[in-house]
């Protein structure tokens, strides 16, 4: 037998420290001619023997084998088993019987907070590090449009990343066509609420339909997953304006990138 991925070598080291053998040198061995193409038979087994300072009989290397055997063939049933992204990984045990949805809670009225509106610039520029509290008066206010700011900030990124190395990829397209829409709404009395024509920004952990999701790690840098995340859903509904997907530790983990 020959195991040649990462997940496999968990769980043919796993196997081994199941019979207590986690801390000898014989897995390791016995990993590196598999990781080589050769087949691991009681032959093999012997051989990792001499260099892990062990000893075994005939019966126990046999019994090795079919523990590996078997574990061989549960992870390949397990990897025929289609699972859709949006299945929440097994993370979390929770005893408790499934019990009734709790009846939703009615929406208190939205209030606003009191802010002064500047009038508009001639270098919208001067708006990049406005608060959204004050972006979403000028928009709700039509001091300036959902078009405007996007375009604004879009060239900011583009101008600034090649220092900054903040982005992994621009969500242009999606953005001015989201913006335009926005401001037909905005025209026509509909306002979304304060979040209508502010864009944002999401780490690539977050897939978004069209787009590449890499989750910061090269091994993905060309993936694709043909759906909205729920949060880039919701946000989309609230009016926000998605304008680049953003770096993030490999795998979402520290602040080292393929890039």
């Amino acid at each position: 037998m020959s195991i040649s991925n990462e997940y496999d070598r968990r769980a043919f080291m796993g196997y081994f420290t199941s019979i207590g053998l986690g801390s000898t040198l014989l897995p390791g061995v016995l990993w590196a001619k598999a990781a080589n193409g050769e087949e691991i038979n009681a032959a093999a087994i012997a051989c990792a023997e001499e260099i892990a300072g062990l000893k075994f009989d005939d019966a126990e290397r046999e019994m090795m084998l079919d523990g590996l055997k078997s574990q061989e063939a549960r992870l390949e049933a397990l990897h025929k088993i289609p699972l859709a992204n949006s299945v929440i990984p097994a993370i979390v045990f929770n005893p408790r019987p499934a019990s009734p949805a709790p009846a939703p809670r009615a929406r208190g009225k939205m209030t606003r907070s009191t802010v002064t509106v500047p009038a508009r610039p001639r270098d919208l520029d001067s708006l990049a590090f406005l608060p959204v509290t004050v972006l979403s008066e000028m928009i709700r206010r039509r001091v300036i449009t959902a078009t405007e700011l996007t375009k604004m900030y879009l060239g900011r990124l583009k101008k600034y990343d090649p220092q900054l190395l903040a982005v992994i990829t621009l969500t242009e397209d999606r953005a001015l066509a989201q913006a335009r829409q926005l401001d037909a709404e905005l025209a026509r009395g509909k306002y979304r609420g304060p979040l209508h024509g502010i864009p944002w920004g999401a780490k690539d952990l977050l897939s978004v339909k069209g787009y590449k999701t890499t989750w910061g790690a090269g091994p993905y840098k060309n993936q694709t997953i043909d759906e909205d995340a729920t949060v880039v859903q919701r946000l989309d509904a609230a009016g926000a304006i998605l304008v680049a997907k953003l770096t993030l530790g490999e795998l979402a983990q520290g602040d080292v990138w393929f890039g």
